[in-house]
């Protein structure tokens, strides 16, 4: 797709969770790359020749100096999920993930860049209810982060170089994990470690995930691929997990053994919500939500095929090695 032997790659986000992952599979990958970001980078948590810019991408000035002499960009900067997010949060995840979008792609534009590629999630497909989601399959995104990323699918989908040919590649990520991974899952290893959690439910209930360099190799793919640009991809390990499988590749990979017991749904989501009320109450946050039970059983099964198949994309991690590297790594 590029003139130069080394393209040149603008990457925003670059400290975040998956960041440095896709940083170094780029640099891999053999292009020079320009991390930017809100956040000054750790010591060493990218290759010496990455150059580092600070950030925000809702800044055009900044953004518009970034985006000279790219040849793509790799788009990873957002606000991310949080649970329960009040509606005054709705203008935030607006202005970052939509009007952040927005000026990249605008700045990308007018800068001659040849790729845009957005990571966004396949939370804005809501849950799958027994069926198995691709690409084709529609969106009903449930939450402020994943309704501002389908609106953002949107910008980069629309964008056009000056050659009219679409500009942008959508990456659709599954429930991305790994060391640096905050959130549920890093939670739940957390409490698999201590021997503090029990399970909820039978297990059966399906989910879709992706080890973090994978994500990086997807992103290396997508820049660059001629046959990337205008499409949208599910990003995932190629398999579908019930909750159980990954359980137990958490422990194994902890060396413990899963957990023998199991709480029923219905039961411990009334009592559940009777903590919920009592703590709002007495002005205290409570310390689990219906609302989290509810995502802990949802069935979330989506299709990964398309990128393999269009991209010649290869996931190198399954379940267990990919568990076994981040549990190595979170010790180390």
């Amino acid at each position: 797709m590029f003139n130069s032997n080394k393209p040149f790659i603008l990457i925003t986000g670059a400290t975040g969770a998956i960041g440095p992952r896709v940083v170094h599979a780029l640099d891999q990958a053999e292009f020079w790359i320009r991390a930017f970001s809100v956040d000054t980078p750790t010591a060493g948590m990218f290759p010496q020749s990455v150059e580092v810019l600070i950030g925000d991408v809702t800044d055009q000035v900044a953004v518009q100096s970034a985006m000279e002499g790219v040849d793509a960009v790799v788009h990873m900067a957002a606000l991310l999920h949080i649970v329960n997010p009040p509606p005054a949060m709705r203008e935030k995840y607006e202005r970052i993930n939509v009007g952040g979008t927005a000026t990249v792609v605008e700045a990308a534009i007018k800068a001659g860049a040849k790729r845009v590629v957005l990571f966004s999630t396949i939370a804005v497909y809501g849950p799958s209810d027994g069926c198995v989601l691709d690409e084709q399959s529609p969106t009903q995104p449930e939450t402020f982060y994943a309704q501002t990323k389908l609106f953002a699918e949107q910008i980069i989908l629309n964008a056009r170089g000056a050659d009219g040919q679409p500009l942008g590649t959508v990456l659709r990520l599954g429930a991305v994990y790994g060391s640096r991974i905050k959130g549920n899952y890093e939670r739940l290893t957390q409490a698999l470690a201590r021997n503090r959690f029990i399970p909820i439910g039978n297990g059966f209930n399906r989910r879709t995930l992706v080890y973090d360099k994978d994500v990086g190799r997807a992103a290396a793919l997508a820049v660059s691929h001629h046959a990337a640009a205008g499409q949208v991809f599910n990003v995932t390990d190629g398999e579908l997990h019930t909750l159980n499988e990954i359980i137990e590749s958490i422990c194994s990979a902890l060396g413990r053994k899963p957990p023998r017991l199991s709480l029923p749904v219905a039961p411990t989501h009334a009592l559940v919500g009777l903590v919920e009320k009592g703590s709002h109450a007495i002005g205290l946050i409570p310390p689990i939500t219906r609302e989290m039970i509810e995502k802990y059983i949802e069935d979330i099964a989506v299709d990964g095929r398309r990128i393999q198949k269009e991209l010649d994309f290869v996931p190198r991690y399954d379940l267990k090695t990919g568990w076994e590297e981040t549990i190595r790594e979170m010790r180390a």
